[in-house]
């Protein structure tokens, strides 16, 4: 595919004052409650029919597509739901989680949210859809807060009404261009789709702060069952010049597996070259199946939101899935899509908690953010507080209040810290030539 395209995520000219916004809210619930004909009695986003000492929030992702899955996010939302029930709840009030499949469709994702603001859930907790104009004209409109998001679509981190809890894929990529400026040629693999188009300015926002010239971007679909033509291709660039080892850098999600099977095939007819991703495409279970230390991950550079996770500041999640979830097999405590759940539903019990005995509702609780909340979530990532219009708002992040990174690396077949404690990509992505 050629040319320019039109991003699928959705940007707001300014972000909107609390005013202004519940203004836009007045009219939204309005077209939410026409489109839903039914449920109109309640304003979306508060407990409804449920019940005071009830809260009803909901988690979605893909699940059973020919792409990208994350089975453990909404898995683990009910196992968190029944372990803070079993302690007593959140200020004695019941979790109650709603789950959904976007099936990796934007007409899913947006049933999803319109589920959401019919539900009269209070907000969507540790959730991943590529989908974001989709699905957040619909929490906008009810005035539901998204917490927690997996930093997939730039909308994440301009919507008012999003708090995201890490730097998605922009300090992801920032921080492997940082780390790998000291690479001859890079090559870039990623999805030819809306989302996939803003990754090669990223990772070159990171390779630039380290004066190396920009990567090879390579288109690839994002569901292909193998990736021959891309690894040579990618082998081609990165070898071009023998006195300067190249890096290759597939951005594939779920798919970076296959492509490393062509990847590895493809490998031999060509000098050494370094691999290195983002964490979310590779973790310790991908290592182990593809050989471990004998494997095409072996030396490769990976990028985390998280400290990894045989660090002890996870033990809090390991003793919910041990206790609520022991033997169910979607719940990785290694992957970033249930790491991230684990952290957004940190940031809610606070939220509910600051709230003491006082009315919970999506207007409540983004109020509660907005006011500005400090949240810890026990140094897996920075004191978190979102503020309207934050450092990186000059290029188009307004809300992305956490842009530190992890730099990890494969070391013996094991995934372990490269660098101690986290890389702040703020200063990267301030300079990344980003286009919208």
């Amino acid at each position: 595919m050629t040319g320019r395209r039109h991003t699928r995520s959705t940007f707001l000219p300014g972000l909107l004052t609390r005013h202004a916004r519940n203004g836009v809210l007045s009219a939204g619930t309005a077209v939410v409650c026409a489109s839903l004909l039914a449920g109109c009695g309640v304003v979306p986003g508060t407990t409804g029919d449920v019940g005071g000492d009830t809260i009803t929030v909901m988690t979605w992702a893909p699940q059973n597509t020919k792409a990208t899955n994350k089975p453990g996010m909404p898995a683990f939302a009910h196992a968190y739901a029944r372990w803070i029930n079993a302690e007593g709840g959140i200020n004695g009030r019941k979790l109650n989680v709603l789950t959904c499949n976007d099936h990796n469709d934007s007409v899913a994702a947006a049933k999803c949210a319109r589920r959401a603001a019919k539900e009269n859930v209070v907000a969507v907790v540790g959730s991943y859809s590529q989908y974001a104009d989709s699905f957040f004209p619909s929490l906008e409109g009810a005035g539901i807060p998204y917490i927690g998001g997996y930093g997939i679509t730039n909308a994440e981190f301009t919507s008012p009404l999003s708090y995201p809890v890490n730097g998605g894929q922009p300090a992801l990529l920032a921080g492997l261009g940082s780390a790998l400026a000291e690479c001859g040629p890079v090559a870039l693999i990623r999805p030819d789709t809306l989302a996939g188009d803003q990754l090669p300015p990223l990772l070159d926002s990171g390779l630039k702060a380290g004066g190396h010239r920009a990567s090879h971007d390579q288109r690839a679909a994002e569901d292909a069952t193998e990736y021959d033509g891309q690894a040579a291709r990618a082998l081609r660039t990165t070898t071009a010049d023998a006195a300067d080892d190249g890096c290759v850098v597939p951005a594939l999600g779920d798919r970076n597996g296959t492509f490393m099977d062509s990847f590895r095939r493809a490998r031999e007819d060509y000098p050494d070259v370094r691999t290195a991703t983002v964490l979310g495409s590779v973790d310790q279970t991908v290592i182990d199946a593809t050989g471990g230390a004998s494997g095409p991950y072996e030396g490769s550079y990976i990028t985390g939101w998280y400290p990894v996770a045989s660090d002890p500041r996870w033990d809090g999640m390991k003793r919910v899935i041990r206790e609520e979830a022991f033997g169910d097999n979607r719940i990785d405590p290694a992957d970033a899509g249930v790491q991230t759940t684990w952290i957004a539903y940190t940031v809610f019990r606070q939220i509910i908690e600051s709230l003491g005995d006082g009315e919970v509702t999506a207007d409540t609780v983004a109020e509660a953010l907005d006011d500005g909340l400090k949240v810890s979530t026990g140094g897996l990532t920075p004191t978190l507080r979102w503020q309207f219009q934050d450092e990186l708002a000059a290029v188009g992040f307004p809300r992305l209040v956490n842009a530190n990174v992890t730099l990890q690396v494969v070391r013996d077949g094991r995934l372990v810290s490269a660098r101690q404690g986290f890389v702040d990509t703020t200063k990267t992505l301030q300079d990344a030539d980003v286009n919208y």
